[in-house]
């Protein structure tokens, strides 16, 4: 099975390819190297052929939701070190940030695909500026944050 990692947010999040390198804008398909073809694909939740949105997971609160997957985005126990995890980490820790820095909370989750809806393994409320690097990015299976821009208790 493939791991999704999910994330949610009370405004519009991006979707598409992110962190992708061709060659040039003229060979778009054409990579020099596994590293330059490694990216995320971010999928909104929007369904164009129903035309409404619908939810990756009950334990969001929010509509607005994204769903990627890579082979490089490690578990917990998974955290190899390797340049593709690096790259696609870096990438997921910029998303991250720019959706928490528009809208000031962000939801968090990753699971197996076909496991969203089951108990969570974790769940923890986070503050952004506790997390330093891409690597404090990385879960356990069906962990759950929410990531706040702000100490709601320094107002």
């Amino acid at each position: 099975m493939t791991q999704y990692i999910y994330i949610s947010s009370p405004m519009r999040l991006p979707g598409g390819s992110f962190g992708e390198n061709p060659v040039s804008s003229e060979q778009p398909n054409v990579f020099n190297s596994e590293l330059d073809f490694t990216h995320l694909y971010f999928e909104n939740n929007y369904d164009s052929n129903l035309k409404r949105r619908f939810s990756y997971s009950p334990h969001f609160s929010f509509k607005h939701q994204v769903a990627a997957f890579s082979n490089h985005i490690p578990l917990t126990n998974q955290i190899k070190g390797t340049a593709e995890q690096e790259k696609c980490l870096t990438i997921l820790y910029s998303y991250l940030e720019e959706a928490i820095q528009n809208s000031g909370v962000v939801e968090y989750f990753t699971s197996l695909n076909g496991e969203e809806d089951n108990p969570l393994s974790k769940k923890r409320n986070i503050h952004w500026m506790d997390l330093k690097k891409p690597h404090d990015l990385v879960l356990e299976d069906r962990e759950f944050w929410q990531i706040t821009l702000w100490n709601v208790d320094d107002y």
